[in-house]
């Protein structure tokens, strides 16, 4: 076999090159890597302008990256790889909550707030009872779990985004399940909102003729000790972007119900529950 490289052997040729005494996973990871990047370039019939375009977009993307800003992820995000590494790695059992992405926007440590409180401290929006059970997947009440939440302002910003004009902790805390597993709290309903689209993956989907714009939805980090850690949102159904989240972050088991009340204190109710599967 020659050791020289050539179009129809590229990708055999530098995976020939790889050291036999490294981590396994690495060559497997980086050997499938090489193998399907030289294939797609074949696919395509790459020309060396249009790599030239590659490159200089993704140098670009790593330019606008901040402590505040990961352009990387949201460029995984825009291409659905970052929902599919997350199902990869979170196969549950049926019944059991699904994973979704995590988002740029949570923020450790909120404060820890009592059953029922408000999360909302900037008095916009429209006020929502968020409330419902945390579950073994036997149906077990699970007690003293925290389920941490977090979620845009009416206008469609989270506190981070608006340091200087919403309160801090605007739309989020942590809230500690009952012995019968449940846990309550009034916040708003969510409103849609795009993603930060004025670097290069925002011009990446006006080319592609894409919308930057994610489904109003409610974020939720469920931990409970023993159990499997959930990361997920809840969904509001009658969302204009439920079925065409620009990061594919919707999944069917995780539109919850958003009714309209008539109480005084709240104008919605969204009722779920989370089932957390063992470790």
């Amino acid at each position: 076999m020659s050791k020289y490289f050539s179009e129809e052997r590229s990708a055999e040729v530098v995976n020939a090159r790889m050291g036999d005494a490294i981590n396994p996973r690495l060559k497997e990871v980086m050997a499938s890597l090489v193998t399907h990047l030289h294939a797609f370039a074949k696919d395509v019939d790459l020309s060396q302008e249009e790599w030239d375009i590659a490159i200089d977009f993704l140098t670009r993307t790593g330019q606008i990256c901040t402590e505040e800003r990961q352009e990387f992820i949201l460029l995984s995000d825009i291409l659905g790889f970052s929902m599919l590494v997350d199902a990869i790695s979170n196969r549950r059992p049926e019944g059991a909550t699904e994973n979704t992405v995590f988002g740029p926007f949570h923020v450790a440590n909120a404060p820890v707030r009592e059953f029922g409180e408000t999360i909302s401290l900037d008095g916009k929006g429209e006020p929502c009872l968020f409330t419902g059970k945390v579950l073994d997947t036997d149906g077990t009440p699970i007690a003293g779990a925290c389920v941490d939440v977090w979620s845009d302002n009416s206008d469609g910003y989270y506190d981070v985004q608006q340091p200087d004009i919403q309160p801090k902790w605007n739309n989020r805390g942590r809230f500690i399940t009952r012995e019968d597993g449940s846990y309550s709290f009034v916040g708003i309903k969510p409103v849609s909102y795009p993603i930060p689209d004025d670097g290069p993956v925002g011009k990446l989907l006006g080319a592609l003729g894409r919308h930057p714009y994610r489904p109003a939805h409610m974020h939720f980090l469920v931990t409970a000790e023993g159990h499997q850690t959930i990361v997920t949102h809840t969904f509001v159904g009658d969302d204009s972007y439920i079925g065409d989240d620009t990061v594919f972050g919707v999944k069917e088991t995780l539109v919850a119900p958003f009714t309209k009340t008539d109480g005084s204190e709240t104008s919605w109710l969204s009722e779920f529950d989370f089932v957390m599967v063992r470790a």
